[in-house]
């Protein structure tokens, strides 16, 4: 999309102003908090913080509950909707988003970003490796904004279904749990090093608590109480694994210093959202942590928010076949996220 550098700095002046007034929000209640989870899931994770945001104000200003965002799609018809055998209706305006621009930084430029104190990644052959050098204003559209051949959105839940089923789509699972994920869960977990194992309320390291992650002095161990149903059992299973997956663990100094409120926070924040796209709807997150240990502080709030959808995309990622069909879809300079303010 070309912009003139006047609509560039308003469009940067307007998303930092929604993105101040959103964060200010989550911090001031914890209610916003719950909704910006809810919102996440709509979209699966997929997008920014900044992008999340961003989205949902211009829905609301439209009106509309949206489900689903391509790019309009190039000239050959590989990308977008078009790839998709969809177009978007002449008359339709698209939703602007920021998207990373990605290219291989010359060896003069590397001197200065060096001399400059900036950290360079290079590729195994030593040539500096490709990477996000700025941003730009992209236009997306809604599902609701395009016509031609029938497209299921692509839930989490779904894609999960045609994996289990052999690539054809399953019915539901019957019982507490219709994610079908718990075994691949525990296989996270202990792919990540721990012990995983159920055991029963009061036993060692769990105690009075649904489940526990515990590092250090020689163990390294997960433990789910027994006796809770299958639905709660994933949910405990998927907070723990967000605990190891955010990093609270790794620096045993730091589990001091990172407030157990934020911890906590995290871990139930990632766990509601990853079971939501899996089919399973759990009760939000709405205890006053977000207030408590926050305490107004927007860089927190924005630290914390970040760390949710990063790791629920690692999880979602690992949890979820590929679809190399709609990654190509996506178009290219469209699969990284980063953060332009």
């Amino acid at each position: 999309m070309a912009m003139t550098a006047e609509q560039r700095d308003a469009f940067l002046e307007r998303s930092k102003a929604e993105f101040d007034a959103r964060l200010a929000r989550l911090a001031a209640d914890p209610t916003e908090w719950v909704t910006f989870i809810e919102e996440a899931a709509v979209f699966g994770a997929r997008y920014s913080l900044h992008n999340q945001f961003l989205l949902m104000l211009q829905a609301a200003e439209r009106n509309i509950e949206p489900r689903y965002f391509l790019p309009y799609g190039n000239r050959d018809g590989t990308s977008g909707w078009k790839a998709l055998n969809r177009h978007v209706r002449a008359g339709e305006t698209g939703f602007l988003i920021w998207a990373p621009v990605t290219r291989r930084p010359t060896e003069e430029q590397v001197r200065e970003w060096e001399a400059a104190g900036r950290t360079v990644r290079r590729d195994p052959d030593g040539r500096p490796a490709i990477q996000v050098v700025g941003f730009r204003a992209t236009s997306t559209f809604d599902i609701s904004q395009t016509d031609g051949e029938p497209f299921e959105v692509p839930t989490v839940r779904r894609r999960r279904q045609v994996k289990a089923a052999g690539g054809k789509t399953a019915q539901l699972l019957t019982g507490d749990d219709p994610t079908g994920a718990y075994d691949d869960v525990v296989g996270l977990i202990r792919q990540a090093g721990y012990d995983f194992a159920l055991a029963p309320a009061g036993s060692a390291h769990l105690g009075r608590a649904n489940g526990v992650t515990v590092k250090g002095n020689g163990v390294q161990v997960v433990r789910v109480r027994d006796d809770v149903s299958s639905a709660q059992r994933i949910k405990t299973s998927l907070h723990e694994l967000a605990h190891i997956r955010c990093g609270h663990l790794d620096d045993l100094d730091r589990q001091d210093l990172l407030h157990r409120g934020r911890r906590e926070t995290e871990a139930e924040s990632v766990a509601h959202l990853v079971c939501r796209l899996l089919g399973l709807d759990t009760q939000a997150y709405s205890d006053a942590y977000v207030l408590g240990w926050a305490d107004g502080n927007l860089a927190l709030i924005r630290d914390c928010a970040q760390t949710v959808l990063r790791v629920a995309k690692t999880i979602l990622r690992d949890l979820t076949p590929d679809d190399a069909d709609l990654t190509a879809a996506a178009g290219p300079g469209l699969a990284v996220e980063a953060q332009p303010v």
